[in-house]
């Protein structure tokens, strides 16, 4: 049975995700054969495994930072948020519901023996865990109903913990201190160690700071991680790369939809020198880009009426018109369409009009699309033409189905072999339910190359796709980093005796 360490955070986007990557990557170097799991995520970037199920992003970057293939074993229940009250329920890759907080938090329990079987699995197939936790471990209005996340996954896993505070949001050591004096006696027993997450600056200033802490907690700080650019997706909505940023040679603007999911659709896109991928939410962000997307959402007719209601439907119309080019994936792409009919009640009920920008008509329905395709765009016309015949690998997760009569791409569905056809195109706006299609080096540098020549800048003035290698690259550079800031004799210590 393998053994585990698991990462807790003061709060949300303290650095979790990233640290128990980093680790699954210096223990893969070291010669552990390492999995990542997380018994419970909310965010509304996921993944399809190859078996067709559904998993949170996070913990697909930790499998590949492992060095392992993603599986739903390592998240077995991810919540999709669709409003401020409710959440589609995933277990085991599949929807389990549609669920008010309240409801869930009734059944969780329920679901305990799942997490579990998912747990035990791994333990038997692999050396080490890295388990990652929710959110922070002292909410004390949702202690009572932990159960799976922090806390109760480590005893269960008897699994030390490591405890993650963000300094970069101010407070580091009042996070660390108070989440620590919340914890109950035997909670605070299983605390090995406390980090200090996204230090900027010099370590020595920190010094009297940290041995203050050491003495109120009786806890080492076995490290202070840098703030350290690093090219590796991230799965929260509070990612700094949502942060509007200034146009560059080729400027390219994302809807920045209240339910913005799967926004690692960009991130090839992102990564190319002179391109700037801007993230809006208002006209007044507009600017003059040279493409508009719309990403996917997990609420698409909710988010369509807060475009309506903001204006930027209409800054959206407009630039269509003149001939700007739009792409829409997945939520994004039903927008653009002509209709959107819910007749069984999956977001709002009911139905609205879309942008009409895509001769589209969309009808929500009960069963989910959940599946990874292959295949090449087919002979296409408009600024875009030189995607024709590019293959493209990527993955559908939606709830509705398209009608229309002009598809653009014709692919081979992974899971069940099937061929089938998709997207639209309409002038110079596109649509496509398939994420990742803009991952590969060839759909990606068409884009760019097109919108460049058009603005009448040299293509070769850009940089290239980042490929299989630089991620690999940046999980290294990772790992590096925890090594030169950790101490990580002691993390392996404490990784070896475990908890009795």
């Amino acid at each position: 049975m393998a053994k585990s360490l698991m990462i807790q955070g003061t709060m949300s986007n303290a650095g979790k995700s990233l640290i128990a990557a980093g680790l699954c990557r210096v223990f893969k170097q070291d010669g552990f054969k390492v999995v990542p799991f997380k018994a419970q995520n909310m965010a509304l970037n996921s993944f399809i495994t190859r078996e067709g199920l559904e998993m949170g992003r996070a913990q697909v970057v930790q499998a590949e930072a492992a060095g392992v293939e993603p599986s739903v074993l390592m998240n077995p229940i991810l919540l999709k948020p669709t409003t401020d009250m409710g959440s589609q329920i995933i277990v085991n890759g599949e929807v389990f519901g549609q669920l008010s907080a309240k409801d869930y938090f009734a059944q969780k329990r329920q679901l305990l023996p799942e997490v579990l079987k998912a747990y035990h699995t791994l333990s038997e197939q692999n050396d080490a865990i890295i388990i990652e936790g929710a959110g922070s471990p002292v909410e004390i209005n949702l202690k009572d109903n932990d159960v799976y996340v922090n806390m109760d996954m480590a005893r269960a896993a008897k699994a030390p913990v490591l405890l993650v505070g963000d300094i970069d949001r101010g407070g580091v050591f009042a996070q660390l201190y108070g989440t620590v004096e919340l914890l109950t006696a035997e909670e605070r027993a299983m605390v090995k160690g406390v980090i200090i997450n996204k230090f900027r600056g010099d370590r020595s200033i920190l010094d009297p700071g940290i041995r203050q802490l050491e003495d109120l907690i009786r806890i080492p700080v076995v490290g202070v991680v840098p703030w350290v650019k690093l090219d590796i997706d991230d799965e929260d909505s509070l990612s700094e790369r949502l942060q509007n940023g200034a146009a560059s040679l080729v400027d390219i603007a994302v809807v920045r939809l209240p339910r913005l999911s799967n926004f690692t659709d960009f991130r090839a896109l992102e990564g190319i020198d002179g391109v700037s991928v801007r993230y809006i939410s208002s006209t007044r962000q507009f600017g003059e880009p040279d493409l508009v997307i719309l990403p996917g959402t997990k609420n698409t007719m909710a988010d369509l009426l807060w475009m309506r209601q903001n204006g930027l439907e209409a800054k959206i119309k407009r630039f269509a018109d003149q001939g700007g080019a739009v792409l829409g994936i997945c939520g994004g792409y039903q927008m653009l369409g002509e209709k959107l009919s819910d007749p069984y009640g999956v977001e709002q009920g009911g139905s609205m009009r879309g942008l009409g920008l895509l001769p589209v008509s969309t009808v929500f329905t009960q069963e989910k699309t959940r599946t990874r395709v292959e295949g090449v765009f087919g002979d296409l016309q408009g600024i875009f033409s030189g995607l024709s015949g590019k293959h493209f690998e990527g993955y559908e997760i939606h709830m509705g189905i398209s009608a229309n009569d002009t598809p653009i791409i014709h692919m081979t569905d992974s899971i069940t072999g099937s061929i089938r056809q998709d997207g639209c195109r309409k002038g110079n706006v596109y649509g496509s339910y398939v994420h990742g299609i803009l991952d590969g080096d060839e759909a990606a540098e068409a884009i760019i190359s097109a919108l460049a020549e058009k603005k009448g800048v040299d293509p070769s003035d850009l940089g290239k796709v980042s490929g299989e290698e630089h991620k690999q690259r940046q999980y290294d550079l990772l790992a590096d980093t925890l090594r030169k800031n950790m101490d990580m004799n002691l993390v392996y210590r404490i990784f070896r005796e475990g908890l009795a």
